[in-house]
């Protein structure tokens, strides 16, 4: 029988679309709101089977209107990912249905498969997690899909930059100073452009003495074209933001170590570590919500405020 308490939080059209998507048979008996990001509401549907089984599917919904506008366009190029990445061997969500334009949801949405796996977020571990974060950056820049993504877009400028109160004043503005001057060269490559521990999926055995490994990668929304070192950075920073900045300087060379390759010059090196540190400055209070919701109570807005100072000012101090 179908829970219609938990059915009904899934919007009235939107259930109906969802379930002219399901196999003959099939009814949404569980939902469940899934946390942790930011642009989207995202549910775990789970399916009744007609042989009693089960199976979860996941619903992402655009309702905030500050994303609204973004909607088409992100659902659009998830859907693309999705569908390139089918046999990459990049575990990534299948592709169920999309709504971009809202023609039959309340909202735009977009339904996938469920991947098994969970996020990990805190700190015990990390030393193992991080070279399989790499490597598996590894192999997403390694895709070479049958149609390429839209060129990447850089939305910080220098004049958007918000200094975080009691800052290093002259490291910020020395910093600031490198995203005025062009992009450096880059050879273009298969992006995720929010890869980082919040968009990836672990098994975690209870045992220790068995291998932690990634079980899938979500999020596709914003796909893009463009350097590796893009990507590279905004998982640095992440990192940093939620281990300290010793982990966001050890990801690049975790990258390198499995294998991936970065820009040869430093000076270019520092360009897209910066430009990326800079971008956060301007949705900390955004990304430490999230991260308090997904369980990490500590990291509040001046703390993730602390932690991206310090990390910006090692960067600079490491390649500047």
């Amino acid at each position: 029988m179908t829970n219609h308490d938990e059915a009904a939080a899934v919007r009235p059209l939107t259930l109906a679309w969802v379930c002219r998507h399901l196999e003959v048979g099939e009814r949404i008996v569980r939902t469940e709101a899934l946390h942790g990001g930011i642009t989207a509401e995202v549910r775990r549907l789970t399916i009744g089977t007609r042989d009693g089984g089960s199976r979860d599917l996941v619903l992402r919904s655009f309702v905030d209107p500050f994303y609204l506008g973004h909607a088409e366009d992100w659902l659009n190029r998830e859907a693309g990912a999705l569908t390139w990445l089918a046999g990459s061997g990049v575990p990534a969500p299948a592709l169920v249905a999309v709504d971009p334009t809202a023609a039959h949801c309340e909202y735009p949405s977009l339904l996938m498969t469920h991947l098994a796996g969970r996020t990990v977020l805190d700190d015990e571990g990390l030393e193992t997690r991080v070279p399989l974060l790499a490597r598996q950056l590894v192999a997403i820049h390694a895709v070479r899909p049958a149609e390429r993504p839209r060129e990447y877009v850089a939305l910080t400028t220098a004049d958007t930059v918000v200094v975080p109160k009691g800052a290093d004043a002259a490291a910020w503005a020395t910093a600031i100073d490198v995203i005025r001057k062009p992009a450096p060269p880059y050879e273009g490559r298969f992006l995720h452009r929010d890869f980082q521990p919040g968009n990836v999926l672990f098994d975690v055995p209870s045992s220790r003495s068995a291998g932690v490994r990634i079980t899938g990668v979500v999020d596709w929304a914003a796909t893009s074209w463009g350097p590796a070192d893009l990507d590279v950075a905004h998982c640095s920073t992440n990192l940093a933001l939620l281990h300290g900045p010793a982990w966001g300087l050890r990801f690049a060379e975790a990258y390198q170590e499995a294998g991936g390759v970065l820009a040869t010059a430093a000076s270019e090196r520092l360009y897209w570590q910066v430009r990326d540190g800079l971008a956060c400055s301007e949705e900390v209070r955004w990304v430490a919500r999230s991260w308090r919701e997904a369980g990490r109570a500590e990291l509040t807005t001046r703390a993730v405020e602390e932690r991206l100072d310090s990390y910006v000012t090692a960067v600079m101090n490491a390649l500047g």
